[in-house]
C-alpha cells in the first residue's frame, strides 16, 4: 500500500515540497496545525488537496526536523547547529507547554538558556545557522540574543572599548588614540575573532555593526574598519563567482568602511594603504559619494604615491583605470597648486613615470594620454624628456595613426624643457611629423639648451644670450675653454640641421602645391596631364644622413 494512502494529511510547505503525514501526530505538538486541521475538516477535500503553509522557517530541513520530533514522540537531538532553526519551526507552528508538556518551544529555549557557557565557535556557527530564515530568526529575537553573547566574548579576551570608536571628550583623549591608530596596521595583524567572522553572511555582519551603533556613518572605530576591509578582501574572491545581486549585498558594509577610513584619514591610514583600501572596495558598487571622497582623501596625498600604486586595473576594457588616475591629479593640483611646487614635481616625476607605462595599452586613446600629460600645470616638470619618451612608446605602439594625431599627441610637449639629447632623438624620430620636429629645434636654438650632464650647471645671460658652463666643482681655464667649444660646436650643429630640415619642409610644401594644382586640372579636363617635374621627393632623413 502506498504512503500516501496511509497518511491522512498532506502538508504543502512554501510551495516547493509535500510532507504526507497523520493529523493525529500533528495536532498533538502544534496548536497552529491543529486549529487549520480543525478548519480544514469542514471541507470533504483536505485528504486530497492538504494544507498550504507559507513562510515557514528554515523550509524543507525545518518542517522535517519538526516532523521527526513529533513521529518520536517529542524527542530530538537539540545541538547548536540546529537549535536556532528548531526554535523558529516551535515558535512559527505553537508548540507550545498547552499542548504537550516539555514541547519542542520549552526545550529549545531550556537550551539557550546555557548561551553563557557556549564556545566563541558554537555561537558563530548558530549564527551561521541562521542565514536562510534571518528575518524569522531576527523576529524571535534570537539574532539579538546571539549578538550579545558574541560580544561578550570578544569582550572577555580584548579591549570592548576599541568597538565603541574613539573618544573625542578631550584633546589628551584625541592624542593617544591617534597615536594608536599610527601604530595599527591595516592590513596585517589582525586580531583573533576576524577569520572566523568571514563565515558568516553580510546581512548578519550588518547586524553586528547595528547593535555596535556602527553602521554607515556612525561608524568611528578604528578596529571595526579594519575588520570590515578584511571581511571585504576575504569576500571578494567569493563575489567574483557570484551575480551582481550578491555583490550588491555588501555595499552597505564597503560604504561603512569608507566612511571609517575617512573619519580616520592620513592619520590612521598611509597613501599605500589608502590604494589599498579603494580596490577592495571598489568591487562592492559602493556609493558614489563615498568614493568621491575617498578618492580626495587619497589625491590629497598623491605625493606619497608609488608607481604601483596609481596602477589600477581598469574595469571597461582598458588595463588600467586611467580615469581614476585623472580625477586623483585634478584633486592634488587643486589642493597643492598655490602651496608646495616640490609636491608638484614629485607628483610629475610620478606621473610621466605612469605615462610610460600606460603607453604601450592599445585602448588607450589619445585624449585619455593627453588627459593625463596636460593634468599637472608646466611647472611641475623641469624636464620634458619622460614626457617625450612615453610619446614615443606609444607611437611605436599604434602604428596606424594619422599624421594629424600624431602631431596632436606632441602638442603636450614643452621643446623648452626637452634636453638636448631628447631633441637630437625627436628630430631623428621617423614617427614624428617634420613640422614638430622644427619646432622642436627651433625652440632650442632659441633658448638655452638643458643638459643631461649632472657634473655642470647652466646658466644664461640675459644681455646677450650666450651659454656659459660652470663646474659644480672648481676647474682650470683650459676646461672652461674646452666645454665653451664644445657648445659652441653644439649650436653649430643644430643650426645647420635646422636650415637643412626648414629647406625640406618648404621644398615639400611647394611640391603638394604643384600636385593641388594638377589633381585640379585633371577633375576640369578629364585628362591626365604629366607632372611639370620630374625630380624625385626631398627624402626625409635621419639627421646624420645630412
Amino acid at each position: 500500500m502506498p504512503l500516501q494512502a496511509l497518511c491522512d494529511l498532506q502538508i504543502h510547505v512554501n510551495g516547493q515540497h509535500t510532507f504526507f503525514l497523520h493529523q493525529k501526530v500533528i495536532s498533538r505538538f502544534s496548536g497552529k496545525l491543529k486549529k487549520i486541521i480543525k478548519q480544514e475538516k469542514k471541507k470533504t477535500q483536505i485528504k486530497n488537496s492538504g494544507i498550504e503553509i507559507l513562510d515557514f522557517p528554515g523550509g524543507e530541513e525545518g518542517f522535517e526536523l519538526v516532523s521527526r520530533f513529533c513521529y518520536n514522540n517529542g524527542n530530538i537531538k537539540i545541538t547548536v547547529s540546529n537549535v536556532c532553526l528548531l526554535h523558529c519551526c516551535a515558535n512559527f507552528l505553537e508548540m507550545t507547554e498547552k499542548l504537550s508538556t516539555f514541547n519542542l518551544l520549552h526545550q529549545t529555549e531550556n537550551f539557550f538558556e546555557g548561551l553563557f557557557y557556549w564556545s566563541w565557535h558554537d555561537i558563530i556557527t548558530s549564527l551561521k545557522s541562521c542565514e536562510s530564515f534571518l528575518n524569522y530568526a531576527d523576529s524571535c529575537g534570537l539574532i539579538q540574543k546571539l549578538m550579545t553573547s558574541l560580544l561578550a566574548k570578544i569582550a572577555q579576551n580584548s579591549d570592548i572599548n576599541n568597538l565603541f570608536g574613539l573618544s573625542t571628550s578631550s584633546a589628551s583623549s584625541s592624542s593617544s588614540s591617534s597615536e594608536q591608530m599610527k601604530s595599527s596596521s591595516i592590513s596585517t595583524n589582525k586580531v583573533w575573532w576576524f577569520e572566523e567572522m568571514t563565515i558568516l553572511s553580510p546581512k548578519i555582519i550588518e547586524h553586528f555593526l547595528r547593535t555596535l551603533g556602527a553602521f554607515g556613518s556612525e561608524n568611528n572605530s578604528l578596529l571595526l574598519t579594519r575588520f570590515l576591509l578584511y571581511y571585504l578582501k576575504t569576500s571578494a574572491q567569493y563575489c567574483k563567482s557570484q551575480n551582481l545581486i550578491s555583490r550588491i549585498e555588501y555595499s552597505g558594509l564597503a560604504d561603512t568602511a569608507v566612511k571609517g577610513v575617512i573619519l580616520m584619514g592620513k592619520t590612521a591610514f598611509s597613501c599605500r594603504n589608502l590604494f589599498w583600501v579603494l580596490r577592495i572596495v571598489c568591487g562592492f558598487g559602493i556609493s558614489k559619494e563615498c568614493r568621491g571622497n575617498l578618492e580626495k582623501l587619497i589625491g590629497g596625498n598623491l605625493d606619497q604615491a608609488t608607481l604601483d600604486d596609481i596602477l589600477v586595473c581598469g574595469h571597461n576594457g582598458g588595463v588600467y583605470d586611467v580615469n581614476l588616475v585623472l580625477r586623483l591629479i585634478k584633486v592634488f593640483v587643486h589642493i597643492n597648486d598655490k602651496v608646495s611646487i616640490q609636491k608638484l614635481k614629485k607628483v610629475g616625476r610620478l606621473i610621466d613615470k605612469y605615462l610610460r607605462e600606460i603607453a604601450p595599452d592599445q585602448s588607450l586613446k589619445i585624449s585619455k594620454f593627453l588627459g593625463i600629460a596636460e593634468s599637472l600645470p608646466d611647472y611641475a616638470r623641469d624636464c620634458f624628456d619622460g614626457v617625450y619618451r612615453a610619446i614615443d612608446i606609444y607611437l611605436e605602439s599604434h602604428p596606424t595613426l594619422s599624421l594629424e594625431e600624431r602631431s596632436r599627441l606632441c602638442r603636450c610637449l614643452n621643446y623648452e624643457k626637452l634636453s638636448l639629447e631628447a631633441c637630437k632623438d625627436l628630430a631623428e624620430n621617423p614617427r614624428i611629423s617634420p613640422r614638430i620636429a622644427v619646432q622642436a629645434l627651433a625652440s632650442q636654438n632659441s633658448s638655452s639648451i638643458p643638459t643631461t650632464d649632472n657634473n655642470f650647471v647652466k646658466e644664461t645671460k640675459v644681455s646677450n644670450s650666450q651659454m656659459v658652463l660652470y663646474k659644480k666643482n672648481k676647474s682650470d681655464s683650459s676646461s672652461s675653454s674646452d666645454q665653451h667649444s664644445l657648445q659652441e660646436e653644439e649650436h653649430e650643429y643644430m643650426r645647420l640641421n635646422l636650415q637643412k630640415m626648414q629647406w625640406r619642409v618648404v621644398e615639400l610644401e611647394k611640391i603638394c602645391k604643384d600636385m593641388k594644382g594638377q589633381m585640379s586640372k585633371m577633375v576640369k579636363t578629364g585628362a591626365i596631364i604629366p607632372p611639370a617635374h620630374t625630380r624625385a621627393l626631398p627624402r626625409l632623413c635621419r639627421s646624420q644622413d645630412f
